[in-house]
């Protein structure tokens, strides 16, 4: 890239405070950025750090102050947002897959295609599977019989999508998922030597706009549907349970496990490593801190911590308390002393 400051604050609609004349050619993070690129600032402590950078300019949210020494800044309402649109300009577009069918492919000739549908070498396409307008399945992605793909979705090396399950328009699935894997459901046989597989014959549904992340697995409902809903975004290596149900624009950061017959609202913000038992109910718009262990249903709105996981003021008081038992302890142990 090769853009002048004035360019920059006018693409992502910030304030320039300098000199908008200074070329930027790069963009890094504050402790590795050099005099060429572009930098961002949102919050106090990468504040403080903007003296001892040297990036030639930064991003900064408004209301941060930072020692004025020359360089641009550009302020702006959320330095994400404005990062996120710089980025989405300047990088180069995704590997995309030529239109038609690759020689090395197996379609079968049951299966719908849309217009513009591209098919990677070494996919296999079964019976009765639908694929929407310029969808691109890239090398050795595998759809079972009967799956739904919508249209402009993107499906990555090594997906696998199983028999009846279906992907909403303009779906992401990165590398390694698998949607529609068997539900976890075994029972001791009658005479106890032995264990029974308990067969799930549901599908998994994603919405449309949900993006799921390399080798997460979505198991596919015992009776009905797993479901994912509309613009949700799972990271990587996700388990998500036969017959979960997701809400609509839920964030689940990774190395999350959900268990069976759970529930999570609208609009919920799960951080990494969290683990959440079965049939529980989490309300919209709950956060869960990176890995709290939840063992009970959630009401909307709350934020939770912990292991086991609990109310945020209440967890946040629980591990001060335990961090300051040791000096309890040695106080405990003089007074003990002085008694006898």
């Amino acid at each position: 890239m090769e853009m002048t400051c004035q360019q920059i604050a006018e693409l992502v609609g910030g304030e320039l405070v300098g000199d908008g004349a200074v070329t930027i050619t790069g963009l890094e993070e504050l402790a590795l950025a050099d005099a060429s690129q572009l930098t961002f600032i949102g919050d106090v402590p990468h504040a403080r750090r903007w003296p001892h950078c040297e990036a030639g300019a930064s991003l900064i949210n408004r209301g941060l102050e930072v020692e004025a020494d020359g360089r641009p800044l550009i302020r702006v309402d959320d330095v994400d947002l404005a990062m996120a649109a710089l980025l989405d300009h300047v990088t180069a577009p995704d590997p995309r897959v030529s239109v038609g069918v690759d020689p090395t492919a197996s379609v079968d000739p049951s299966a719908k295609l849309g217009a513009g549908v591209a098919i990677g070498p070494g996919c296999v396409v079964g019976p009765n599977v639908t694929i929407g307008d310029d969808t691109q399945l890239h090398p050795r992605v595998t759809l079972y019989d009967g799956c739904v793909i919508g249209a402009g979705c993107v499906l990555w090396p090594n997906v696998v999508v199983r028999e009846r399950c279906e992907v909403g328009d303009g779906g992401i699935l990165h590398s390694g998922v698998v949607v529609g894997t068997d539900g976890f459901g075994y029972r001791p046989s009658p005479d106890g030597q032995g264990i029974v597989k308990i067969p799930h014959v549901g599908n998994v549904v994603l919405g449309r706009g949900v993006e799921v992340g390399a080798n997460t697995t979505i198991d596919r409902g015992k009776f009905s549907s797993t479901t994912v809903g509309d613009g949700s975004k799972i990271d990587n290596l996700v388990v998500i349970a036969h017959n979960v149900r997701i809400g609509r624009c839920v964030l689940i950061a990774g190395k999350t496990g959900i268990a069976g017959s759970t529930t999570i609202g609208d609009g919920a913000m799960i951080g990494g490593g969290c683990d959440i038992r079965d049939h529980l109910d989490i309300g919209p718009g709950v956060k869960l801190a990176g890995g709290s262990q939840v063992m009970n249903d959630i009401p909307a709105g709350q934020t939770w911590a912990g292991s086991p996981a609990q109310e945020f003021t209440k967890a946040r008081r629980e591990y001060v308390a335990v961090r300051q038992l040791p000096d309890v302890m040695k106080k405990v142990r003089k007074q003990l002393r002085d008694m006898g």
